[in-house]
């Protein structure tokens, strides 16, 4: 499993997670497995965990162990699979690593890290319809500068747009390669592998549709607990950390507070810890990846 993803924050997660040895819980993001095994080794034989994930590869990190449902699902419908499993009461906790795993970036045919040459691919369900060329090569300028604007914080986003669209009319943009010579003279000296890595994150994210993703299973974690059951996120990059810090805080991604006739707020959760939790520099230093995350844990209030 460490070959396939080392999981960052894996004692700080799973201890904020877990309170109960006989306790159910939800990994969203099964990925490698090391989030499900460490929480599996905290519980009893009474214990249970649902896991979640889309990417068929990660499917097969499957774990032998009869307390572990494995779904293929995106984490977006994690409160249908709860209710499914029979658990209509709520579960204790849930925990999601947001992101993309080591082996995703790592498998040069799947397209996600322009460090290979490879089809513009970037589809974390292998089997869903549209790709990162698709995108690169259908999209107008105006939404293409959107997607690189909003999702990648892209500077230069409308120049670089209209780039993209100039060299598809020469010949499809079909992968990292070419993608990268489009777009050649926009990189900035010095810094062209972090310019890169954000157009990258924006073509991702719209390929997979994470923003939307995420929004539906912050609303159905939330469904998905037991009164004084846990949340715990772990995010990667400030637009999914803002989301998640404003629905702890409001109960919607936007961050505005509602309250009931009564004055009290309405959203469902409240935060445990008011700053976010950061690796420590030795794990940082181990896995590099490891950088920028950020842990923010949540309870649910009681009814």
């Amino acid at each position: 499993m460490s070959e396939y993803h080392t999981s960052v924050l894996l004692d700080e997660s799973v201890s904020a997670l877990v309170d109960s040895v006989n306790g159910v819980y939800a990994d969203a993001t099964f990925g490698g497995g090391g989030h499900t095994a460490e929480i599996l080794s905290r519980l009893s034989n009474n214990g249970r965990v649902l896991a979640f994930d889309r990417d068929m590869d990660a499917i097969g990190n499957r774990i032998d162990d009869p307390r572990l449902t494995l779904i293929r699902s995106d984490f977006r419908w994690i409160h249908n699979h709860v209710l499914h499993q029979g658990f209509k009461d709520g579960i204790d906790g849930v925990l999601a690593d947001l992101g993309v795993s080591s082996h995703q970036f790592d498998t040069a045919e799947r397209g996600f890290s322009f460090r290979y040459e490879a089809p513009l691919d970037m589809r974390m369900n292998q089997e869903a319809e549209r790709t990162a060329a698709d995108i690169v090569n259908s999209y107008e300028t105006e939404d293409l500068e959107k997607i690189l604007r909003l999702y990648g914080e892209v500077d230069n986003s409308r120049r670089l747009a209209q780039m993209i669209c100039k060299a598809r009319e020469v010949s499809p943009i079909e992968t990292t390669t070419q993608l990268g010579k489009a777009i050649e003279s926009a990189l900035p000296k010095f810094a062209e592998h972090k310019f890169l890595a954000k157009v990258y994150q924006a073509l991702r994210i719209e390929v997979n549709q994470e923003m939307r993703s995420l929004e539906k299973f912050l609303s159905g974690a939330a469904a998905s607990l037991r009164p004084g059951g846990r949340l715990v996120v772990i995010t990667y990059h400030s637009l999914e950390d803002r989301m998640v810090k404003n629905f702890i805080k409001a109960g919607n991604i936007d961050g505005k507070m509602e309250k009931d006739f009564y004055g009290n707020s309405k959203a469902p959760l409240k935060a445990v810890n008011r700053k976010p939790i950061l690796p420590q520099e030795s794990e940082i230093a181990s896995n590099t990846r490891a950088r920028s995350a950020k842990l923010r844990i949540a309870v649910k209030e009681e009814e």
